[in-house]
């Protein structure tokens, strides 16, 4: 499928959200493809992908719906060197044009500014500044966007819609693999030989930032090592 733009006025925030509510009841038990492919459909060059590079599942199915569909990371300026070696790859290896976005100031700038180490003394401020307002700025220019959410990763993404309308940003959130369990991902790993970060089998199941990601005890809970030790669950984007 060619991206093309499917509607060169913006729609108005009511219309995207009435797109919304209609898309994710008839789309609910939709195959992960078809849930791009209408995404595409529907918005066109003023849809995107964004992907924290934990693997590669969600965008080798984009890219095969959607050859060059924008693939948008944060790089945060705090990601283990496996996660930046696997945006690379994927860069190299894959038909999509990846677009690396980053915070305003630079680790050495924010810590100048809020003193160093902010990420061990407020970690939701931290997260503001490197992950949420980053991403808020960079999907300016679209409707819609696609994560990997998955319902069984947390008590928080049980009711995660496959499409879903998300009022902070006024955006279509479309999470085609909303619907899928661990043993879904890792079947169409080694089906599709997919690109995977090394640290997912030295027991990273959830990666973020290095300084707040931990190890996990094999079966504990997949994100028992991101913040641990906080009350902390989520960076604040899936708010």
């Amino acid at each position: 499928m060619t991206i093309t733009n499917v509607d060169v006025d913006r729609r108005s925030a009511a219309e995207l959200r009435d797109i919304a509510t209609v898309a994710g009841a008839e789309l609910e038990l939709a195959p992960a493809s078809v849930i791009v492919e209408w995404a595409v459909a529907t918005f066109g060059e003023r849809f995107c992908v964004t992907s924290s590079m934990a693997d590669a599942v969600l965008i080798d199915i984009a890219s095969k719906v959607a050859p060059g569909l924008d693939i948008v990371f944060l790089d945060t300026g705090y990601h283990f060197a496996e996660t930046i070696g696997t945006r690379d790859a994927v860069a190299a290896t894959m038909p999509v044009n990846l677009i690396t976005v980053e915070p305003e100031q630079t680790v050495a700038e924010q810590d100048a500014g809020e003193g160093k180490d902010l990420f061990a003394r407020d970690p939701d401020r931290c997260c503001f500044l490197r992950k949420v307002k980053p991403l808020q700025d960079a999907l300016a220019s679209y409707d819609a966007w696609a994560t990997g959410l998955r319902r069984e990763e947390t008590h928080n993404r049980v009711i995660t819609p496959v499409v879903g309308w998300d009022p902070g940003k006024e955006k279509v959130k479309v999470s085609p693999l909303a619907r899928w369990t661990g043993d879904d991902v890792d079947r169409y790993i080694q089906e599709n030989g997919v690109l995977v970060n090394p640290l997912q089998y030295d027991g990273y199941p959830s990666i973020g930032c290095w300084p707040c990601t931990r190890r996990v005890e094999e079966g504990a809970d997949l994100r028992s090592g991101r913040w641990a030790g906080l009350a902390k669950t989520e960076c604040g984007i899936h708010a």
